[in-house]
């Protein structure tokens, strides 16, 4: 999956969030809602949060130079970083504090069914925003589960735009039932509890972000599908007969460094061993495509091989 496809869920979520944080604001003034307010601070931050995963990605673009001579890859990890601890500061914690403080002060709503209407459009467009990122990730997804994917996948912006969107999906349905709860019971403190929901909701999809980020920003390495089609691709059979170390790791979500120590079989000539080395990095890049810094050296198997 390249860049583009990333682009086209991102661009979808930034211009669904900033029609929908406008309408919340607008909503969130009109009626006093906490949880409509909270809503709208949540979506004000996917706004901002889709904008820096936009930037990540041509921060990434630059040429590699002599400071950083594999690239700069890894701005799209270090973004999508970014974007989790703004998820977590801006947008649980605000609601949290919210949540609490109008559950300790509970305020009567004005024009409920006018946030009603506004909740209403916003899941549309959310709706909107998250079919185009399940579509934008399916090539990538194959036949795993969707928690899998999030999981193991190295392009960051598609979980980061899925985890988004279900949260702000799952939080519209919270902002929905606490408002609905308030209107039938009379008890405005149900907009406080909602508030709180969705900010512990928004605190979870941080935490899991922010792990999965930093994993990524301090470096993975290849899938075991992955790691599996390389060890493959390196014995030949005939020239190179073991994989004595294999090391990878992605510098970029499309970009993969593969360093390996091979066994050569003993009696070759050296223009041999380089054919069999060419050979061997052409079966790695047709098998997995993200493998393009690659270094083989050339060895023989002992009973305790020396280290790389």
């Amino acid at each position: 999956m390249s860049a583009g496809g990333g682009k086209k869920a991102i661009l979808a979520a930034l211009s669904a969030n900033a029609g929908i944080a406008a309408a919340k604001f607008v909503g969130a003034a009109i009626t006093g809602s906490a949880s409509m307010l909270a809503e709208a601070v949540h979506s004000m931050a996917d706004t901002s949060n889709q904008a820096l995963l936009l930037l990540g990605q041509r921060r990434a673009e630059q040429e590699a130079d002599q400071l950083h001579p594999f690239g700069y890859g890894r701005n799209r990890y270090f973004y999508s970083f970014v974007v989790a601890l703004v998820i977590f500061a801006l947008g649980s914690l605000y609601a949290i504090w919210e949540g609490i403080h109008k559950i300790q002060h509970p305020e009567e709503l004005s024009n409920p069914i006018v946030a009603i209407a506004i909740l209403g459009l916003a899941i549309l467009l959310e709706g909107y925003s998250f079919t185009t990122a399940m579509r934008e990730s399916t090539p990538l997804k194959g036949n795993a589960s969707w928690w899998r994917f999030i999981r193991n996948s190295r392009n960051p912006e598609l979980p980061v735009v899925l985890l988004e969107d279900s949260g702000a999906l799952i939080g519209l349905i919270f902002a929905f039932a606490a408002i609905t709860l308030t209107m039938v019971t009379g008890e405005p403190i149900w907009d406080g509890v909602g508030t709180l929901a969705i900010g512990i909701l928004l605190g979870a999809i941080a935490v899991i972000l922010i792990i999965e980020m930093q994993s990524l920003l301090i470096g993975e390495g290849a899938t075991p599908d992955e790691d599996r089609k390389i060890r493959d691709s390196l014995v030949d059979g005939t020239r190179i007969d073991r994989v004595i170390h294999l090391r990878t790791q992605y510098l970029g979500p499309e970009e993969m460094l593969v360093a390996a120590k091979v066994s050569i079989v003993p009696g070759l000539e050296i223009t041999d061993i380089a054919t069999a080395i060419d050979d061997a990095e052409s079966r790695i890049r047709t098998q997995v495509p993200a493998a393009r810094v690659i270094y083989i050296e050339p060895d023989l198997y002992r009973t305790q091989p020396a280290e790389l």
